[in-house]
């Protein structure tokens, strides 16, 4: 039997409750998009209804549908690393260090905050990490 530490709900510091709202938000849509893009996707061979004329299908339409198909899993690829950012940042807001830069232990700005809540590190920060990946 293991002896899991259940985790007590911590009282989230009142001034966190709007990015919290935020995440939600945005988690919710995400996984609307999600929902949708599987469901655009599901029957995509069936669109055509299958070859009834007795034709192939012309190479410049298999190549659409591959490329569509490659779009929405690059779209879905980057909604799964957003949703991953948004529980990180939950994280944070539970533990109380939201809103601290990963990097420099210094305070993200709230503007940076309110329109990407699930940021990592502050703006000065977040340019010096682009400028080492190029």
């Amino acid at each position: 039997m293991s002896s899991k530490v259940i985790k007590k709900n911590k009282k989230i510091n009142p001034k966190f409750e709007i990015y919290r709202k935020l995440l939600l938000k945005t988690k919710d849509q995400i996984l609307g998009d999600i929902k949708n893009l599987s469901n655009d996707n599901s029957g995509s061979d069936n669109d055509r209804g299958g070859d009834v004329s007795g034709h192939a299908l012309h190479m410049a339409d298999v190549a659409t549908d591959m490329y569509d198909r490659e779009f929405a899993m690059g779209l879905a690829a980057n909604d799964r690393e957003l949703l991953t950012r948004i529980a990180q940042a939950m994280t944070r807001i539970e533990d109380g260090t939201y809103g601290i830069c990963l990097e420099c232990k210094k305070p993200i700005a709230v503007t940076r905050l309110k329109a990407l809540p699930q940021t990592q590190t502050c703006l000065k920060c977040q340019e010096q990490l682009e400028t080492r990946r190029r």
